[in-house]
């Protein structure tokens, strides 16, 4: 009686519709489409934001929105402030290249956006990855809403 009460669980054979089957629960964000707007000190580069999750704590469950830079460096700040995780860095300011008489485009760099734009995606997926920021407004607000209401009351989102 004692054998049986610990022998082990003989795991289910997985068959080709379980394999090919979609997850159970993903979150896939791409940033893509860069965008550089303005001239002069009034420019600037926003990304598309593209989410597609079955992940039950999102209410939508495809959207598509644009950010800037300075959206990620919010995010960023309000996740410190207001939840328990550790959030990764983004990637850096490059204040050298906001210097001028640059012989070159600077930040508008097609090399330089590019690589932006891969330690952003690197970052949103840290963070929408992880359990705790799922429950965040903040992280819905920047991933869901077309515009960032910077005024919101932080708190956490409750699934209906």
């Amino acid at each position: 009686m004692a054998a049986a009460a610990t022998a082990r669980i003989q795991p289910k054979k997985q068959t080709l519709d379980d394999a090919y089957a979609p997850p159970a629960n993903f979150l896939e964000i791409d940033i893509v489409h860069p965008e550089t707007h303005g001239v002069g000190k009034k420019r600037y580069t926003d990304y598309e934001i593209r989410m597609k999750t079955n992940l039950p704590v999102f209410k939508v469950k495809e959207s598509s929105v644009r950010r800037r830079y300075s959206d990620f460096d919010w995010l960023s700040t309000e996740l410190e402030r207001d939840s328990k995780i550790v959030v990764p860095p983004l990637p850096g300011k490059a204040w050298g290249r906001q210097l001028p008489f640059r012989s070159d485009n600077g930040l508008f760099e097609e090399e330089f956006i590019e690589e932006r734009r891969k330690g952003l995606e690197q970052f949103i997926n840290k963070v929408a990855g992880h359990p705790l920021a799922q429950n965040e407004r903040c992280l819905h607000m920047f991933l869901l809403d077309p515009v960032i209401d910077r005024n919101y009351v932080p708190g956490k989102v409750r699934m209906t």
